[in-house]
């Protein structure tokens, strides 16, 4: 489904949420208070925006690993890469999140952007993260949820189950892949619970912060010793 939808895939991201996307993910990257020497991974890297704004950020990860399954999303990252003259500073590999090629504590910070509710154990995967993270790493994850105000749940409900599916399968194409996407939204697990996923992984100082009233929440954490 991912390769499926990679041609159209950034743009139907800037398109539907209104360009609001860019601002999650710069925000996402100053969580993790980089200093310019930090190895970072982004996992579920996609067509790798994410990781290129760690590079672009200032200051700026020093290298970033992007790691994803579907090699049609990853060849986009390539292109996008090579436009921008980055592949000394990006690298990309194909891999699963529950079994991340990665050595034991070998990166410094963990990104993941509107990923982690594709992947089957969630837990397991979270427990991969913690693994791979340094001693102090930091982990950034962003992710779509239900806003809790009525009103606005109301509304979002209405444009996740009308509009979102009917602009992306006119763009994409794919007649599945848009409507995937809200019910994943809806399946996936609530932030609370979430947040208990990772202190279970072995994360501290965990947070949940809402963003664009709700409908995206930004988790940070820290791998506890």
């Amino acid at each position: 489904m991912f390769d499926a939808i990679a041609a159209r895939y950034d743009f139907l991201n800037h398109l539907l949420s209104a360009g609001i996307d860019t601002r999650w993910r710069k925000r996402a990257v100053r969580s993790l208070a980089l200093t310019g020497r930090e190895r970072v991974l982004d996992l579920c890297t996609g067509t790798a925006d994410l990781a290129i704004a760690a590079i672009r950020a200032q200051p700026a990860a020093a290298r970033v690993v992007g790691v994803d399954f579907a090699g049609a999303m990853l060849q986009v990252a390539r292109d996008k890469i090579a436009r921008g003259r980055l592949g000394d500073r990006v690298a990309l590999v194909r891999g699963d999140a529950t079994r991340i090629p990665v050595r034991d504590a070998a990166v410094d910070a963990i990104t993941i952007a509107f990923g982690i509710r594709n992947v089957d154990r969630v837990a397991v995967a979270c427990a991969e993260m913690r693994r791979v993270l340094g001693r102090g790493g930091r982990l950034a994850i962003l992710e779509f949820a239900m806003p809790t105000t009525p009103g606005i749940r109301v509304v979002y409900r209405w444009y996740l189950q009308r509009v979102l599916p009917l602009v992306g399968r006119a763009v994409s194409r794919h007649d599945r892949a848009y409507g995937y996407l809200p019910a994943s939204i809806g399946a996936f697990t609530a932030p609370e619970e979430f947040v208990k996923i990772l202190r279970h992984a072995g994360f501290v100082d965990v947070r949940a912060v809402p963003l664009t009233f709700g409908s995206v929440v930004l988790y940070t954490a820290t791998r506890g010793d």
